[in-house]
């Protein structure tokens, strides 16, 4: 989960400088009820019905893993920053859920292999994007899914991935990808949003 505020230097953000802020934004911490409850109704629609090895990628203070832990899914979550790693393993205390501290585009897991990698706002910062998705494909199950969120930010100089163009990356890589458009929920931001965001689910 990445701050749009962030979006045209992502890759260069100390993380660990932003982690003591980094849930007051509306759909990071999820402290608002009404925001809380627009993404476990999202997440319920995206992952498997029943408890499944869930891999949450770039997963920040551990807002999704939460949820998805509330849903009875086996959650590792996976940040760069130890300081994000720390809060989310403190959400997440008594939960069956692990965090490692890794690179998103590669991370820790050695041979072990998820039913749903889930990935919110940290594709677009990531350089070869295709390469990427090849990798995480290989940590899916058979059968499993990929549930990547993602947008396009900005007006003057915009800057993230559009939805064609990540269905085309996966095209070739899942047996089937489904676009659900999120802007239009002002429940999942916090209040109403004008730039693309979506989410792309696709069985392997």
């Amino acid at each position: 989960m990445r701050k749009k505020s962030d979006e045209a230097t992502a890759p260069g953000v100390d993380w660990d400088a932003e982690a003591a802020a980094f849930d007051e934004e509306p759909d990071h911490g999820l402290r608002d009820p009404t925001v809380r409850a627009a993404w476990a109704r999202r997440l319920r629609a995206w992952l498997p019905e029943r408890g499944c090895d869930l891999l949450d990628l770039g997963c920040g203070t551990g807002s999704l893993s939460l949820l998805a832990a509330e849903q009875g899914h086996r959650v590792t979550g996976v940040d760069l920053s130890p300081s994000m790693i720390d809060l989310a393993r403190a959400k997440l205390a008594g939960r069956d859920a692990v965090f490692l501290r890794g690179d998103a585009a590669a991370p820790p897991v050695g041979e072990q292999r998820f039913d749903t990698l889930l990935v919110r706002h940290v594709l677009w910062t990531l350089p070869d994007p295709a390469r990427v998705l090849r990798h995480w494909r290989g940590l899916v199950r058979p059968g499993g899914r990929l549930v990547l969120v993602e947008g396009v930010w900005g007006t003057v100089a915009p800057v993230g991935i559009p939805a064609d163009r990540l269905t085309a990356l996966l095209a070739p890589l899942t047996e089937h990808a489904r676009v659900e458009r999120l802007s239009q929920d002002a429940g999942l931001w916090g209040g109403a949003v004008t730039d693309e965001r979506y989410a792309v689910v696709a069985t392997v």
